[in-house]
């Protein structure tokens, strides 16, 4: 099969990391990409880096500067299919009127019914088979009037890396300025709302007062983080809380970390959560959205509603359990090899895609 793949986010997300993760197994599955993206973006860079082939269009004129891209790689190359990975690319692919050529295949990772204006509807039923990432987000296009013969689940899924060595812990650990005595939790998300991350900071508060060795690492930017930093000075946890921004090196997060925790409020799958499992970190999560096909309560991770006091007691519970964190770590590590890995992933994409073309 030729795919052409587009993906028109600016920034890096875990949409963008879905993204490069199904181009490099496509390819290594011997099937033919290319990706179009905005000039200069995240994914194109690091695409190029990987030698895929890849047309950067520009990102003042997005849409229409996409639209004309696909027009082209369609009047010149032949392929199967088109994947568009957002929002975005399924307007340029619209405007392209790409849908009048070949199959159009849509990624769906947030937990929002369809917008019901004209153009909207539109693209959507341009679309040929909706990839929602989770059961969720498929039950959202399903109440948004989306037949369910038009959807097919892809659970997103992460790379099964290997396990952080003593050596990279302690230095990770060094490089935040933790020491060994002290516990540490961190979290990977962006600082916006519905989030979560004043359950933990309000939950940190809790468990200092009985373990005042344990932190708290954040990492993410966004629109939230001045009012995030306002609470941790109102509850006096300046010393315990760290904001790190912006993480380009999130594996050094992850390997510096006891516990990785997770609360969000309204979540389509969660990578992060995720990745953190696939790395045998002891997690706690909420099961909002997609997260309780994620998690499973006491055996894959712990399980607590999304507020600070539920939060400090799981949190208590795994500072002061170690067999509970080893149990944790292996039963989760096992669940993201089995059933969410990115190999996993690129096998249930490819099975879609050859169910499109054979219902062609």
């Amino acid at each position: 099969m030729n795919i052409l793949y587009v993906d028109l986010d600016r920034d890096w997300r875990g949409g963008q990391s879905q993204a490069l993760l199904t181009l490099r197994g496509l390819r290594a599955a011997g099937h033919g990409v290319e990706l179009i993206a905005a000039r200069k973006s995240p994914l194109a860079q690091r695409a190029i880096a990987e030698g895929l082939t890849v047309t950067e269009v520009s990102r003042s004129t997005l849409r229409f500067s996409a639209a004309k891209a696909i027009r082209r790689r369609l009047s010149r190359a032949h392929f199967d299919l088109l994947h568009l990975n957002e929002p975005h690319a399924l307007t340029a692919a619209w405007l392209a009127g790409a849908h009048k050529r070949l199959p159009l295949l849509f990624s769906r990772r947030i937990l929002f019914l369809l917008q019901k204006n004209w153009i909207s509807q539109a693209r959507f039923r341009a679309v040929t088979r909706f990839l929602p990432n989770s059961k969720a987000v498929a039950q959202k296009l399903v109440a948004s009037g989306i037949a369910p013969a038009r959807i097919s689940i892809v659970n997103e899924g992460v790379e099964i890396p290997a396990l952080a060595t003593a050596e990279q812990r302690t230095a990770a650990r060094q490089h935040f300025g933790v020491s060994d005595q002290e516990f540490l939790f961190g979290c990977v998300s962006f600082l916006v709302e519905g989030k979560g991350q004043e359950h933990l900071i309000e939950a940190l508060a809790k468990v200092r007062e009985k373990h005042t060795q344990a932190r708290l690492l954040l990492a993410g930017d966004g629109p939230r983080q001045a009012e995030l930093e306002s609470l941790t000075k109102q509850l006096a946890q300046e010393n315990a809380v760290r904001f790190l921004g912006f993480v380009k090196d999130v594996a050094t997060v992850y390997a510096a970390l006891d516990s990785f925790v997770f609360p969000s409020e309204f979540e389509a799958l969660g990578t992060a959560l995720q990745t953190a499992m696939a790395l045998a970190i002891p997690c706690i999560s909420t099961v909002c959205g997609g997260l309780g096909e994620v998690v499973q309560d006491d055996r894959t991770a712990m399980v607590a509603e999304p507020s600070g006091p539920a939060f400090a007691a799981a949190m208590l519970r795994i500072i002061e359990d170690p067999q509970l964190r080893e149990r944790l770590r292996k039963a989760a590590r096992e669940h993201i090899q089995l059933c969410l890995s990115s190999e996993r992933m690129v096998e249930n994409t490819i099975k879609v895609y050859e169910d499109v073309l054979q219902r062609k």
